[in-house]
């Protein structure tokens, strides 16, 4: 992860945000981050003394004056709705974050807002709340999608994102020109050396990592269970099972995409970036208590392995090899598996319901087949 020019500051807020709490390893974070541990602890040293202004000797706009006036205040208050599409709470939680004092309340935020036209009433009307379920540690869990594909002026752009469920972090926002696997494959390995692995990942039901038939794993899926990290699929028809990151596609195309127009996927991808920035180090998000994901988020101890580790199962898993056509041959019966695993070896396992048996790929169980509803073939 190169500390490039453009993204620099971004890159070393990060890096201090995640440093500075009790159960980092900073090891762990330079080798992340690419950078040396004097160089980790320079700026960490720096944070602590200075705060994030220590980090760039650029300018910064003070937020806070011991003599503002109401006049003041409103000003502000507008000040930051131009620079971000928020709604009254979170306004009210990022001036209080940023340690503005005698920040008004909510409400009356949102009376500043409608007063001065920043809210119609057909926005105030579409508003309402979501109920919440989360993990409780970050990398539990990660939820990943394309968010709809819109055009630009060189073709079509199709986002990737991927999420923390427990802290709303945003790992991953890519603007990609199609929804392959290899895409897909290359962005992961990049988030994945940043971040490290997550325990599970829940996708939909669609292609490159999902599909909607009976044997639903795909070679993208069957990567990622290789890697140790359990696939989950939403259930067809139930989008909300990758809620957050729904909410999150909302959010990107209303404060990014909408009434807007891209040139090059380049372009594209930087105005990604400079946003991924705000809301996961600024945005206050009202389920995290007007906290930012950022502060709620740790990397996670489980390293990218360069190369995929060995295959190993249990002593008393009766392994077969999945043939050519993708059908796996056990009592003397074929039974239709995926495609994408044809040509790999998998444990057949009994459970306590005789004549059936449960098919392992490398931990995560792939398939349960009751053996008394497939005839033998002779």
């Amino acid at each position: 992860m190169p500390w490039k020019e453009s993204d620099r500051m971004s890159l070393r807020g990060e890096f201090v945000e995640f440093a500075s709490k009790s159960s980092s390893n900073m090891s762990l974070l330079c080798r992340r981050f690419e950078i040396s541990r004097k160089t980790g602890y320079k700026w960490l040293s720096r944070y602590r003394e200075g705060g994030v202004k220590a980090l760039s000797d650029r300018s910064r706009r003070p937020l806070h004056s011991p003599h503002q006036t109401s006049k003041e205040m409103e000003e502000r208050i507008l000040w930051v709705r131009t620079q971000f599409p928020w709604c009254g709470r979170k306004i009210h939680g990022y001036l209080r974050n940023q340690g503005v004092q005698g920040v008004p309340s909510p409400s009356t935020i949102t009376a500043i807002l409608h007063r001065n036209g920043c809210i119609s009433d057909e926005a105030s009307s579409k508003a309402k709340e979501w109920k919440r379920f989360e993990r409780d540690t970050p990398n539990d869990l990660w939820q990943m999608d394309f968010k709809g594909h819109f055009g630009i002026r060189t073709g079509r752009c199709h986002p990737l994102t991927v999420l923390d469920d427990h802290s709303r972090f945003c790992l991953g926002l890519k603007a990609c020109d199609n929804e392959r696997r290899n895409t897909v494959q290359q962005h992961l390995i990049a988030i994945f050396r940043c971040y490290g692995l997550p325990w599970q990942m829940n996708m939909d039901n669609g292609p490159p990592w999902g599909t909607e038939r009976q044997s639903k794993y795909t070679h993208l899926s069957l990567w990622l269970i290789r890697l140790g990290i359990v696939v989950s699929f939403s259930a067809p028809g139930h989008p909300q099972t990758n809620g957050k990151d729904e909410r999150f596609h909302r959010t990107l195309k209303a404060e990014v995409l909408q009434g807007r127009e891209f040139r090059t996927m380049t372009e594209t991808q930087n105005t990604f970036d400079q946003w991924r920035k705000v809301y996961n180090t600024l945005r206050p998000h009202d389920a995290l208590s007007n906290a930012s994901p950022s502060s709620r988020y740790a990397v996670s101890h489980r390293t990218y392995p360069e190369t995929l580790p060995q295959i190993e199962y249990g002593p008393d898993d009766v392994i077969r090899r999945v043939d050519i056509s993708g059908r796996l041959w056990y009592a003397g019966r074929a039974i239709r598996m995926s495609k994408a695993i044809r040509g790999r070896h998998v444990a057949v396992r009994p459970t306590i319901e005789d004549g059936v048996v449960e098919v392992f790929y490398v931990k995560q169980k792939i398939k349960t087949i009751d053996l008394r509803t497939i005839p033998k073939k002779t």
